[in-house]
């Protein structure tokens, strides 16, 4: 037999290994400061690769409201990085509903949530971000989490809960087109690219924005291979049936349709935004 290239052998582990990386963590299962969901992949063969391996700590933050995909996208491609573990973190242990699917089981709770972290993710919705903006056990577990992570992160308009927190004042950030603008009420400059490395800040654009997010971080910590074939793993090759998926990309009467259906969540958004505030 051929001996096998870096890349196969990488490949090769990545996929023997996929249901492993998807398991899900009952709270039945694991104490709040439990091992949350260790990667679990097999390592042999590929222990002796440059950057394969490494010792990450992951907290994907839940909170009522949120918006699936935008844990769901990063989730996938931080949890196949070998060697990594993923916890996440909520008030409580308790199940929390999404704006829309299956409620998510904590594995961690903020009070005991490890401290020294690599990230933090910090996703979007719309109703459930508006509270999450004034949920002072939220904020003040980020405020703690940032004096220690080596990047505070978010996801579509999750973004706004970091503003919310005084951890964008400074930075270039990105967020769902909507309201992307707001962020320069929380003293940070709007970018609208897809995502945005700004020193210890890493921000997404909109919901499947949050996909190439995790996958940007991926090649930061283990290299473009491994992040081509994490990618190759999750065949992701976006093709849409329909370009539509921007303001400038979509017909200008779509447009206008959206701005009028999230008028009110801009508005309560922009009232809890610092120039906004009474």
């Amino acid at each position: 037999m051929p001996p096998i290239d870096r890349r196969s052998a990488l490949l090769l582990a990545l996929a023997g290994s996929f249901a492993a990386t998807v398991a899900k963590v009952s709270a039945a299962e694991e104490t709040a400061a439990g091992p949350a969901q260790p990667a679990g992949h097999d390592m042999s063969g590929v222990e002796a690769l440059p950057h394969a391996q490494g010792d990450e700590t992951i907290v994907l933050v839940v909170y009522p409201g949120f918006t699936l995909l935008d844990i769901a996208g990063p989730h996938y491609m931080l949890g196949n990085l070998l060697g990594a573990t993923v916890h996440i973190a909520a008030e409580t242990l308790d199940p929390v509903k999404p704006d829309m699917g299956p409620a998510i089981v904590p594995s961690t709770t903020f009070a005991d949530c490890p401290t020294g972290v690599t990230l933090v993710v910090v996703p979007g919705g719309t109703n459930g971000t508006i509270a999450a903006m004034q949920d002072q056990a939220l904020l003040g577990f980020l405020t703690d989490r940032a004096r220690h992570a080596r990047w505070m992160t978010s996801v579509c308009t999750g973004a706004l809960v970091l503003g919310a927190a005084g951890l964008l004042q400074g930075y270039r950030a990105t967020s769902h087109w909507v309201v992307r603008d707001l962020l320069a009420r929380f003293g940070a400059t709007p970018s609208d690219q897809r995502v945005v490395f700004d020193r210890n800040r890493i921000t997404g654009g909109g919901v499947t924005a949050g996909l190439d997010f995790g996958l940007a971080i991926v090649d930061a910590l283990r290299g473009r291979e491994y992040a081509e074939a994490v990618a190759l793993l999750g065949e992701y090759e976006p093709a849409p049936p329909f370009h539509a998926g921007t303001p400038q990309s979509a017909p200008p009467n779509t447009t206008a349709m959206l701005r009028g259906m999230l008028a009110g969540f801009v508005g309560k958004a922009g009232a809890l935004a610092p120039e906004g505030r009474h």
